[in-house]
């Protein structure tokens, strides 16, 4: 006959603490292999990082295969802070806002960084707009859906450890 094993800090295996609720199905909590220092510096290194890609593809949109100047490396530099700056600000309102208004926010911005690009390189303004929309809705629909799964669960998984079910009789 196979016996359950206990786990720490229990003789009977119950699972004690505030990790209960919050850890899954399974009752396994991924472990986080990065500490706080390394989560903030990548919070704010990534919107760089990537608005530097940004900045470099717009700035070779906008040179249209010609010699690099000192002027196409200004605007490549302005695109990367306003790109930079526009991705922290996004990032705080949005932390403020319902699911809906963070997605539509996320949404906006993507679609609003791929028209700037894609206007750049001298397409019909009609299509330039119609491919932004494109995206912005895409991308507000994906992250609302990702929100509101994530969320809808979390919310069942901390009302399940405030108010856990009994089975079986004490």
């Amino acid at each position: 006959m196979a016996h359950a094993v206990p786990t720490r800090g229990t003789s009977t295996g119950a699972r004690t603490g505030p990790g209960t609720g919050a850890s899954g199905a399974s009752g396994h909590t991924p472990p986080d292999v990065f500490g706080a220092r390394t989560h903030l510096l990548a919070k704010w290194a990534m919107p760089l990082a990537i608005g530097l890609v940004y900045g470099y593809w717009a700035a070779s949109i906008r040179r249209h295969g010609g010699p690099i100047t000192g002027w196409n490396l200004l605007f490549g530099f302005m695109t990367v802070l306003a790109f930079a700056i526009l991705w922290y600000v996004v990032r705080a309102v949005a932390d403020r806002l319902p699911r809906e208004g963070h997605a539509v926010l996320w949404g906006a911005f993507a679609g609003s960084a791929l028209g700037f690009l894609y206007s750049g390189s001298g397409v019909a303004m009609f299509t330039c707009v119609l491919v932004s929309l494109l995206l912005a809705a895409a991308v507000a629909a994906g992250l609302y859906y990702h929100y509101a799964t994530h969320q809808d669960a979390e919310e069942a998984r901390t009302a399940r450890t405030r108010n856990p079910v009994r089975t079986g009789t004490t």
